[in-house]
């Protein structure tokens, strides 16, 4: 098929015009590859990691530590899918008397480096080189204030327990009658 810009086309979810460098709270959704039940299981309303599901948390720790500018919040694995809050710090690099500015890496970059390495080791793991691991985007929100804030932290901290009702629960979708 010949490629077509009226149908091969992908819009943009994130906020137009928006710099998604700049300092700031965001709240992430990545999704598996067709949903795939790949990190563990939810258990008495508590999620158990499989090997690939600590990949996934050891790697997304590894953003915090790679770096300087960025900070985890709450953050959670499901069975097939993963929510966060990454925090863009102002942070500026260099000695005490003269600081300068950081080049940050935008939230796109970070969430493609966090998602490159995952599926890196993930794929070593199972011996599946070049296998997809996450869907070709994610969702994103910017936190605009306290409050926000708070409420998707304890939406992050209940997920689990929720997972019974959760729309990416393949089993919920299997529940559901007409």
């Amino acid at each position: 098929m010949k490629f077509d810009p009226k149908i091969h086309h992908r819009r943009s979810i994130r906020l137009q015009g928006y710099d998604y460098s700049q300092a700031g709270a965001y709240f992430v959704t990545i999704v598996a590859w067709q949903r795939e039940m790949l990190f563990g299981e939810i258990m008495d309303g508590m999620m158990k990691l499989n090997e690939f599901g600590r990949i996934v948390s050891e790697k997304w720790q590894w953003l915090e530590m790679q770096y300087e500018y960025v900070e985890l919040g709450e953050w959670v694995i499901m069975p097939n899918h993963f929510h966060g809050i990454l925090v863009i710090h102002d942070g500026r690099g260099g000695s005490r008397s003269a600081p300068t500015p950081i080049k940050r890496k935008p939230l796109g970059g970070l969430i493609g480096a966090f998602k490159t390495i995952s599926t890196k080791q993930i794929n070593l793991l199972r011996g599946t080189e070049g296998q997809f691991v996450w869907q070709r985007n994610y969702y994103e929100r910017i936190i605009r204030n306290e409050p926000e804030m708070d409420k998707i932290t304890r939406y992050i901290e209940v997920n689990p327990s929720a997972w019974l009702e959760d729309e990416e629960n393949p089993d919920r979708l299997c529940r559901q009658t007409p």
